[in-house]
């Protein structure tokens, strides 16, 4: 079993916006089992109807979506600044990763990525909210 989250790296409400079962399943007992609070969707309308309401620290979000992308996901939302965008995808080339910036997205991680990998992500998110509040 792992240990609970670094104090640098405190407990976030993450909200996942993944479409693939077995991936945002994964994700979830993952980062619950690290100490982080998880919401979900699991396509652009559900998540589009849910983030207006959830209180969450990270948004964590595929951008290939059935029924459009996290690009436009991130768009369309119009979440605050204080929001911690993280990009998922299985395409890695500078130009997804410069379009992943350009909407908003703080980082473009590859899947698969290694645990090690959204840790680390989560931990500077973390210290960026902290320095925020």
């Amino acid at each position: 079993m792992r240990n609970p989250p670094r104090p640098e790296a405190r407990p976030l409400r993450i909200f996942i916006v993944e479409n693939h079962a077995d991936t945002l399943c994964s994700l979830t007992l993952f980062l619950e089992e690290i100490g982080h609070t998880i919401f979900s969707a699991r396509s652009m309308k559900e998540a589009l109807a849910a983030l207006p309401g959830a209180e969450f620290d990270v948004l964590l979000s595929d951008i290939g979506l059935p029924d459009g992308d996290g690009w436009e996901l991130l768009r369309r939302a119009q979440l605050p600044h204080s929001i911690f965008a993280v990009a998922m995808s299985g395409f890695g080339a500078n130009a997804d990763r410069e379009r992943s910036k350009a909407a908003g997205y703080r980082h473009h991680l590859v899947k698969p990525f290694e645990p090690g990998e959204l840790e680390k992500t989560l931990a500077e998110a973390a210290a960026a909210l902290s320095r925020a509040a």
